[in-house]
């Protein structure tokens, strides 16, 4: 299995640290890339990479060891602490470079059966709507599996944390890796995946964008081929 961990900030804090306990608790490689490290160019706006070819972002060549990551790997993670109930600045910064990706323009056929984690903390609150900005991208992908863990801390260290809650992050981590080994090479998109795909797939036999068009039809997907077969 091959495991990529993507962080939304660049310090090892509670968020790493949950999302590094993950991925060890599975059988597999690990790869890390720290946000903004790794990357840290904005999207401009262009839109090159819908109207034309990915390969036209100005940023294409920096972001290349990420996309490749994620197209390699079995499972995602990505991890983001909340700032102001959502994920980092970095963190949305890297998706906004994916919106080719998304199923209503040309998504690419191996997220259709990957497995994918989103991991955020706070001190209070904010979670779920974390969880949500950077989930929300994943099922436009098309990740058919996709695990969300969001845990109030209430401190502003991982050395911090109380033995209380560090004992409840442990057991649920641990619970949620037997799931993701246990599902490994099995997944299959569900009925929400399947039938937003359906839709998107009307949509691209009179789609306005050319390079859209030229993609489905060349993978077949306006006719009986799917990515997931």
């Amino acid at each position: 299995m091959k495991i990529v961990l993507i962080y939304g900030q660049n310090h090892k804090g509670s968020t790493y640290n949950i999302g590094r306990m993950l991925a060890k608790k599975l059988t597999g490689d690990i790869k890390e890339f720290f946000l903004p490290r790794d990357f840290d160019q904005f999207c401009v706006g262009c839109t090159n990479c819908i109207i034309k070819q990915e390969s036209l972002c100005p940023h294409y060549e920096k972001l290349l060891p990420i996309t490749k990551a994620i197209d390699n790997a079995d499972v995602l993670i990505f991890a983001s602490p909340v700032y102001v109930f959502h994920a980092t600045g970095p963190m949305k910064t890297l998706l906004d470079h994916y919106g080719y990706r998304y199923m209503v323009h040309r998504p690419e056929e191996k997220m259709f059966s990957k497995q994918a984690v989103c991991i955020s903390t706070a001190a209070g609150a904010g979670m779920k709507s974390t969880n949500k900005d950077m989930a929300d991208s994943l099922f436009f992908w098309g990740i058919p599996k996709i695990y969300k863990y969001g845990v109030a801390v209430r401190a502003t260290s991982y050395e911090k944390i109380d033995d209380k809650t560090k004992k409840k992050i442990e057991r649920k981590t641990t619970i949620m890796a037997n799931k993701i080994n246990k599902r490994n090479g099995k997944v299959k998109p569900g009925i929400k995946t399947i039938g937003f795909f359906f839709i998107m797939r009307m949509m691209q036999k009179s789609s306005w964008n050319e390079a859209d068009k030229v993609y489905w039809n060349k993978k077949g997907w306006t006719g009986k081929q799917r990515p997931w077969k």
